[in-house]
């Protein structure tokens, strides 16, 4: 009985190869990585509607002190939250780089004070580890070394919302 051999051609072979499969397990989401309080926080797009700065902020009484107050945003009220002061840290002076991220979390309109917006990136949401029990973070479920060496924690935005 004689062996039949298939030859194939260099083609045949590199097409039966699968496609690039690190790009198969990457879960990429396009993040706004911003700074609060000497914290490098990240979040997803989807959650911002935009990014205003030198907006009046109305104070209100008988709030928690991480509760600015409220700004008239087109016709919408919206209440306005220092994330610096949630997480426990000192307040600040704003500056010329503070702005209020406008988020939509749940279909509850919100603004977070930020000291500084970095960039967007595309985030693999793979790349993202738990944090240390030993510092946890009111705000912050995650975190990950961004291309520039910089860790970056993951911010939590329903625990902003819940909290």
């Amino acid at each position: 009985m004689e062996e039949t051999i298939k030859k194939e051609s260099l083609s045949d072979v590199i097409s039966d190869i699968p496609a690039d499969t690190e790009e198969e397990t990457r879960d990429l989401k396009r993040c706004l990585v911003f700074e609060s309080g000497g914290l490098v926080l990240f979040l997803s797009t989807e959650y911002v509607i935009e990014i205003i700065n030198d907006h009046a902020i109305t104070s209100l009484p008988v709030v928690p002190d991480y509760v600015r107050g409220i700004i008239n945003l087109r016709g919408q009220i919206l209440p306005v939250v220092d994330i610096r002061k949630m997480m426990g840290k000192e307040a600040a002076d704003y500056n010329s780089k503070t702005c209020i991220i406008v988020l939509n979390i749940d279909s509850v309109p919100i603004g977070i004070v930020a000291d500084n917006v970095r960039s967007v990136l595309d985030i693999d949401m793979n790349e993202i580890h738990p944090l240390p029990l030993h510092h946890p973070q009111k705000l912050a479920n995650g975190m990950l070394k961004l291309d520039d060496g910089t860790v970056a924690m993951s911010f939590d935005c329903h625990a902003l919302v819940q909290g």
